[in-house]
């Protein structure tokens, strides 16, 4: 039986989320003697992108229709071609959208937010994160089916390459219900939700024209940029940049949270990072309770010294 998974393509080149649900879907496919079919709607990459993670198959969904991203529309295109017991997703905005959809059509069960491999198949049982990532639970599905979304940077990509085959599907989906009248694109910029590392600056920058250190280190790092919700909210930063309970939920490897607080909304966008490093000129801000390492001290003096500390040890 084969493990189906939807590797996402954004203008038709794969993110790093298909390549992390392709090794999550081979991890599961490896325990219990499968294999699996990737499936992506209109993909311009080769599919020897995906073999190269474990997909033995890939079916490459091909619709004009399709060409405007529609969730239900999406939903019934995979419906279409997926027939196994166990649809991975990963854990975007596109593909969480999709993923209940297509449980409804199904009448599969629906686990998201899923950190590990599953714990068991029959039933399938998986760790799980729950409360805004606050808290970790484990899911069992009920159904005879599961579709199951990967947190992203939790279960990692992993190469394990095979030699696979490609089918072109081509579908003809009714796409009414949607109509899109621009699409804005930022380029140039690492996804924040796939950055494996993250600086982020509050309120404590004092304003937008301080923000030239935070993207030094950044960039020094190869890190992606992101804000607290206040920031955004007063124009210093682009929304796309927020993280939070209102924002977006990141889960990098290491997240640097400079002039942040640390109130409960942006936390549970953020705990879900492997190791939180907190700056902060006040000793009794709440986000030191969350953090692996903290400085307590001035940003404007610390943020300068540790980018050169940095430069010096890259030589």
């Amino acid at each position: 039986m084969a493990i189906f998974v939807y590797a996402e393509n954004i203008n038709g080149i794969y993110k790093k989320a298909a390549f992390e649900a392709v090794s999550y879907a081979k991890a599961i496919a490896d325990k219990n003697g499968d294999t699996v079919t990737a499936i992506s709607v209109n993909p311009t990459d080769s599919s020897d992108l995906l073999y190269k993670y474990g997909a033995n198959q890939v079916l490459n969904i091909k619709d004009e229709g399709l060409k405007s991203f529609s969730a239900k529309a999406y939903a019934q295109a995979v419906s279409e071609v997926a027939d196994g017991n166990i649809i991975v997703f990963p854990h975007t905005t596109d593909a969480s959208s999709i993923a209940p959809m297509l449980a409804i059509m199904k009448n599969y069960s629906l686990i998201t937010n899923a950190i590990e491999t599953p714990e068991s198949i029959t039933p399938f049982q998986v760790k799980r994160r729950a409360f805004s990532g606050k808290g970790m639970m484990h899911a069992k599905a009920e159904a005879a089916g599961v579709i199951v979304t990967v947190s992203q940077n939790a279960y990692g990509v992993k190469e394990n390459a095979v030699a696979g085959s490609e089918e072109v599907k081509n579908l003809s989906v009714a796409n009414e219900d949607t109509k899109v009248l621009s699409h804005e694109q930022s380029s140039g910029k690492l996804d924040l939700k796939e950055a494996e590392i993250v600086v982020s600056a509050g309120r404590g920058m004092k304003g937008p024209e301080n923000w030239g250190m935070v993207e030094d280190l950044a960039n020094l790092l190869g890190a992606a940029t992101a804000c607290s919700k206040p920031v955004s909210d007063i124009g210093w930063r682009p929304h796309a940049e927020h993280v939070g309970q209102t924002g977006k939920a990141i889960s990098p490897n290491l997240y640097i949270a400079i002039g942040i607080s640390g109130a409960i909304q942006h936390l549970a966008g953020v705990n879900s990072s492997k190791t939180i490093v907190v700056i902060n000129n006040d000793p009794e801000a709440p986000f030191f309770k969350s953090a692996d390492y903290g400085v307590v001290g001035d940003a404007f003096q610390i943020i300068p010294e540790l980018t050169q500390k940095i430069k010096a040890l890259k030589g």
